[in-house]
């Protein structure tokens, strides 16, 4: 591995991120987040400005299987790409055929190996974080999928388990060896998961020794941080998560602060809009859902308004107590509940 400063050019906050033959443009992403980035989320980030997004995690198996609940994790919507499709796993041989399958549906733009997911669940099955225990496998994995498509192949991943055994050399190199087009740091370790203060510093030694692109995450809540990381550490793209859930106009307020404009925060009309837009897609996007086994779950509506509740405590944080909203998500079953609550969270706003 090549040791080398990051370029001025690396340094611009608004340079294009480049991930083998896709430029994208805007260099601030969406992480993938298991239960949010759905097509509908996806979609109200990418016309707030969002660069790219990622899918949630979906099953490698599950897709070479074709279970329908995981190819609905795939599912899109017009006018979200570029998006990439989050793949987990931990043989080569699978993910190299789900990537194919992701080539073939023609609507995502790379494909993405999870190797840092800390859910007890996916580690347990030796994927997600549990592959940084072996470099050597996900350079295997990458190599096998690179060889099985012409999309770009990149991999996400943590700075290592713990403290005491920070790996991300070793893990860039790995994903270089195997031929990724990129690869993304959440700078914390397995064991901290989203808590605790991220650790940039290593962020920028990745940088500094990676020949691939390299995308950083964690830490960043605010415009100003994004830009911060971007600065300080030299990573080629930002990649925000948590941060965006409820406030998807972060993206907007990142490219205002570039342009040396004081970020406007949206109006409570803005606001109300881009909950009601967003409600409107989940639902159509719930028409999809072949998960609708039980009787409770067979109205595309239901599901929806229920799906929308952690979108709500988020998207109204700002309006009252926490504990409120919560209480009050308890008695959502309907459209109409949501849309209900949203109007009153805005009756005395201008």
């Amino acid at each position: 591995m090549s040791l080398a400063v990051p370029s001025e050019e690396a340094r611009e906050p608004e340079s294009p991120l480049r991930i083998g033959p896709l430029s994208v443009p805007f260099p601030f992403v969406l992480a993938p987040m298991a239960g949010y980035t759905d097509a509908a989320f996806r979609l109200v980030c990418r016309r707030a400005g969002c660069g790219l997004t990622y899918t949630e995690v979906v099953n490698a198996e599950g897709l070479v299987r074709g279970s329908r609940p995981t190819l609905f994790l795939l599912e899109t919507l017009p006018d979200e790409r570029p998006v990439a499709a989050h793949l987990y796993g931990r043989d080569p041989g699978v993910m190299a055929e789900a990537t194919a399958l992701v080539e073939r549906m023609n609507r995502f733009d790379l494909v993405d190996v999870n190797a840092g997911c800390p859910v007890r669940k996916i580690v347990a099955k030796g994927c997600g974080a549990a592959l940084m225990r072996s470099p050597e496998t996900i350079r295997d994995i990458v190599r096998a999928m690179t060889a099985a498509v012409s999309l770009p192949v990149t991999v996400k991943t943590r700075i290592g388990p713990r403290a005491d055994a920070i790996r991300a050399l070793e893990l860039a190199q790995a994903a270089e060896e195997g031929g990724a087009a990129a690869i993304a740091f959440h700078a914390r370790t397995t064991d901290k998961k989203h808590g605790g203060p991220a650790d940039w510093n290593t962020l920028a030694r990745v940088k500094a020794a990676c020949r691939i692109p390299v995308i950083g995450n964690g830490g960043v809540t605010t415009a100003e941080d994004a830009l911060r990381m971007r600065r300080e550490t030299g990573v080629d793209g930002v990649m925000i998560g948590r941060a965006a859930i409820g406030a998807p106009w972060l993206f907007d307020s990142i490219r205002q602060r570039i342009r040396g404009t004081a970020p406007a925060p949206p109006t409570p009309t803005d606001r109300k809009a881009a909950m009601l837009e967003h409600l409107r897609l989940l639902a159509l996007l719930k028409e999809r859902d072949p998960r609708r086994r039980r009787k409770s779950d067979r109205n595309p509506e239901v599901g929806a308004a229920l799906h929308f509740r952690p979108f709500l405590l988020k998207y109204l944080a700002t309006t009252r107590s926490r504990a409120d909203i919560a209480r009050r998500l308890q008695s959502i079953h309907s459209l109409t509940d949501v849309v209900a609550m949203i109007e009153s969270a805005f009756a005395n706003t201008a």
